[in-house]
C-alpha cells in the first residue's frame, strides 16, 4: 500500500504554495534521506546505555521525508514532525540537475534504495523508500535521468 491519500493531500497542500505557475505534481511519496554511519550508530548506543546504566536503549536513522516530484523539481518537506504531518521544506533542487542510480532492493528485500546525484554536488544523496512507498520509489527513480 502506499503512502495513504490524507498524507498525500497534507504533501499536495503543502507544496502547492510553492509551485511555479503551470507546474504539476507528478509524484508524491516518502523516504528515509541520507544515511548514518556504523559508527555514529555504535556511539549513540553506547553513551545512551552508559547514561541510563543498560535501561535504555537508541538508534540512529536517516531522516524521514516526504518527497514531491513535479515537472520541474523535487521538493523535500520534513516528516519527522510530531503529528507526521508535512513540516517545513528541507531541500529543492531542478528537475534538470538530478538524476538517480538504478534502484536496488535494501535491507531484507523490505526497502527500495537509489541514489540522487544532484549537479554541483560532490557526494550523493541516499534515498531508501520503506515498504508502503517501494512502488514508487522505483517511479521516482525511473522518471528521473539515470546517472550511471
Amino acid at each position: 500500500m502506499p503512502l495513504n491519500s490524507a498524507r498525500k493531500r497534507q504533501t499536495f497542500e503543502a507544496a502547492s504554495p510553492l509551485l511555479f505557475q503551470g507546474e504539476t505534481v507528478e509524484l508524491i511519496t516518502c523516504a528515509n534521506v541520507g544515511s548514518v554511519s556504523v559508527r555514529r550508530q555504535v556511539a549513540t548506543a553506547v553513551v545512551v546505555g552508559l547514561v541510563s546504566a543498560g535501561t535504555m536503549m537508541a538508534t540512529v536513522r536517516p531522516r524521514q521525508m516526504y518527497v514531491v516530484l513535479t515537472d520541474r523539481r523535487l521538493l523535500f518537506f520534513d516528516a519527522s514532525t510530531s503529528t507526521g504531518k508535512p513540516g517545513r521544506l528541507l531541500m529543492d533542487f531542478p528537475r534538470p540537475h538530478v538524476s538517480a542510480g538504478v534502484p536496488r532492493k535494501g535491507m531484507f528485500g523490505l526497502t527500495v534504495v537509489t541514489e540522487l546525484v544532484v549537479a554541483g554536488h560532490d557526494r550523493g544523496l541516499k534515498l531508501a523508500f520503506p515498504t508502503p512507498c517501494r512502488a514508487e520509489g522505483r517511479t521516482l527513480a525511473e522518471a528521473l535521468p539515470s546517472s550511471i
